[in-house]
């Protein structure tokens, strides 16, 4: 059985039962409760995420991958998340819903190369580029420029999206979602590093105005 076949089958079989379950399940009392927004920066933001894609997101609660599901709601997202939360009672939930494991202290290539195998077989790869939950002020911290590095590896585009933080329990939920950023397509020739991180700033730039939207 070849690469491709073998994704098909995880794809449409018993690999994603339990995820695609949950989703379904909790679709209609998540759409009630969180009576959802989106609100797209252009015409082209619009346009249904097609393929391999790292979607970036501000990172201000515990919550946020629950809430980002709605955010693509017809993509199976798959989170970057910290390889302690494969380690606990809830490790299982964890690997149910095909969370990618990275040891931030002592990122690993396997781990790196992991990555790109999701985003080239046309799956959406969830990142927090702030590495960390805000403090709560507000503020978007700085963003790490390993995503750009990921999207430029597997030729995918980075989408990015502003979860608006939840004042209150009963408060809805708000999206800002931006036009993809293709990394490729911004380096005439071999990119530097210096250029790889104008990106990731660029990017948080994008994450800024998004915030204002």
């Amino acid at each position: 059985m070849n690469n491709n076949t073998t994704k098909t089958h995880k794809a449409w079989g018993l690999d994603y039962l339990l995820f695609d379950f949950m989703k379904v399940t909790a679709a209609l009392p998540g759409l009630l409760w969180f009576r959802p927004r989106w609100i797209y920066e252009n015409d082209a933001a619009k346009k249904r995420i097609r393929g391999g894609a790292l979607l970036v997101s501000n990172h201000d609660g515990f919550f946020d991958p629950l809430y980002l599901q709605f955010a693509v709601w017809y993509r199976r997202h798959h989170f970057i998340c910290s390889k302690e939360f494969f380690e606990g009672r809830a490790a299982w939930m964890f690997r149910a819903f095909h969370c990618i494991p990275i040891d931030r202290e002592n990122f690993q290539m396997s781990s790196f190369r992991g990555i790109l195998d999701h985003l080239r077989a046309g799956e959406l790869v969830t990142i927090f580029p702030e590495g960390h939950v805000n403090d709560g002020s507000g503020e978007i911290a700085a963003f790490k420029s390993g995503m750009v590095l990921m999207a430029m590896q597997s030729r995918t585009p980075i989408i990015p999206v502003y979860l608006k933080p939840r004042a209150h329990w009963y408060s809805r939920l708000v999206f800002a979602i931006g036009e993809e950023v293709d990394p490729n397509t911004l380096f005439a020739d071999r990119p530097a590093m210096q250029r790889i991180d104008a990106i990731a700033s660029m990017l948080h730039e994008r994450e800024e105005q998004l915030k204002h939207l």
